[in-house]
């Protein structure tokens, strides 16, 4: 039996082909108020809706005892596939409950935080997510459809794709360094002061799985990064005595997380500086089947770092980039861009590098001043950067810039890239940012010494 009160006659009010049992058109009274529409667009609403089981119904006028304002919310979403504009006269969460109830939500989910609608220089702070305890964040990740997990001190805050459902989960971790969701529900976390990487239910708030790299001498490994593609998960470990790294391979398809492969597996000897560098940074390149990962480290001699290219199916580095002058601060792939960018750690300006080159000799084309790249300075630590579509996102200390490009040649020293600032002026020049990742038509921001995730968003589209 379907989960409405009941139904009764048409009223005066309409004409008789509104149940005539041919037509196209059904009349639904909810609340007390009647609306009518077509049985197509309540089919759009999915199989397992009850409003798909009304469009099935023939001569009577089903009652729903249901708010009608949020019903003709739902109604418009139905038929165009968008929230109208009064929805932002309700709370989000309220429009949540009333989509649940009539088995909408995946449309609503898809209507709010749809990647497609992104719109980064329309971009503004519009919310803040608090965090329980005194812990800073020290590690963010994301869903394609904006639910959000924290990490801050032994916990794992996090927020459904509405981000008005919260919960907060104690781990094992005195802290956790890297973290990267699977799913809205589960995440893998590892730490560089603690063994193994733990695949984590923060729904449920348990381990399902440890993942350990068993290394030669037999000694515990700490996770230095974590990536994924489709297929596969990718973890950086290095073992705790510090004496070798490798990169595993893990099948995502697999629910116990069979390993795969490993690649990148250095033994450290002697001096061998480069080979003591473990990947910190991996991304997963879809259109050259490519795993790039990225690592740097801080000597007497200065910042040094490498950046290789994987072929997982021959397992040998493709290309390399050893990084001496301006080495990167942090560093990022375009796929949209075919393109390699970094943030140099002493410039503190951003260089981008033709991804079409790979195997070729590596050459940086700086975006910004070039004339910063030797002055011994540090202007770039501890600046971050991403790529998210087509757009190349940097932070340098508490400010966001955007870089777009400039359709004008093809190449890269033909293509140029402008400088965009971000946010209104409030939003900017405050605390160093720490993190920053991209979920649904969403930006994450989280900043030094403060225990709270910034949610930017266009200011046209957001509630």
């Amino acid at each position: 039996m379907p989960p409405f009160i009941g139904s009764h006659p048409l009223s005066s009010g309409f004409p008789r082909n509104s149940i005539d049992s041919s037509s196209n058109i059904v009349t639904i009274d909810v609340g007390g108020h009647l609306f009518q529409t077509t049985k197509q667009t309540l089919k759009q609403s999915g199989s397992k809706s009850i409003l798909s089981e009304i469009s099935n119904l023939d001569g009577s006028i089903p009652f729903i005892d249901r708010d009608p304002e949020m019903f003709s919310i739902l109604l418009s979403l139905l038929r165009t596939g968008n929230l109208p504009s009064k929805a932002k006269t309700f709370d989000i969460q309220d429009l949540v409950f009333e989509s649940q109830f009539y088995g909408v939500e995946h449309l609503l989910l898809n209507s709010h935080s749809n990647p497609s609608q992104f719109e980064p220089f329309d971009l503004e702070k519009s919310l803040i997510l608090p965090l329980s305890g005194r812990d800073s964040p020290t590690a963010i990740s994301t869903t394609q459809l904006g639910s959000v997990q924290v990490a801050h001190g032994c916990k794992i805050t996090s927020f459904d794709w509405s981000l008005k459902r919260k919960s907060t989960i104690l781990t094992q971790f005195a802290g956790i360094d890297s973290m990267l969701s699977l799913s809205p529900n589960v995440v893998a976390a590892g730490a560089t002061d603690f063994s193994g990487l733990q695949i984590i239910d923060v729904s449920k708030g348990f381990v399902k799985e440890t993942l350990n790299w068993e290394n030669v001498t037999k000694s515990g490994s700490t996770v230095q990064g974590i990536g994924a593609s489709k297929e596969f998960l990718f973890t950086s470990f290095e073992s705790s005595r510090r004496n070798s790294n490798c990169i595993m391979i893990y099948d995502l398809s697999d629910n116990g997380f069979r390993p795969v492969s490993e690649i990148g597996h250095y033994e450290i000897f002697g001096a061998e500086l480069d080979s003591a560098i473990p990947a910190t940074k991996l991304t997963w390149i879809p259109s050259y089947n490519l795993l790039m990962a990225a690592g740097s480290h801080s000597g007497p001699s200065g910042v040094r770092g490498n950046i290789r290219f994987w072929d997982l199916r021959s397992g040998n580095a493709v290309w390399e980039i050893k990084e001496n002058v301006d080495c990167f601060a942090d560093c990022t792939v375009s796929d949209d861009l075919s393109a390699i960018l970094k943030v140099g750690v002493h410039s503190g300006e951003v260089f981008i590098s033709d991804l079409r080159n790979i195997g070729k000799e590596n050459t940086w084309t700086c975006l910004g001043d070039s004339r910063k790249a030797t002055n011994g300075k540090k202007e770039g630590f501890g600046s971050k950067i991403e790529s998210h579509g087509n757009q190349v996102f940097c932070s340098k200390g508490g400010n966001l810039e955007l870089w777009s490009e400039v359709l004008i040649g093809s190449s890269i020293k033909d293509r140029v890239f402008r400088k965009n600032s971000m946010g209104r002026a409030k939003d900017s020049c405050g605390n160093k940012i720490t993190h920053f990742s991209f979920g649904g038509n969403k930006m994450f921001v989280t900043r030094k010494d403060q225990q709270f995730v910034e949610v930017w968003q266009s200011s046209v589209k957001g509630f």
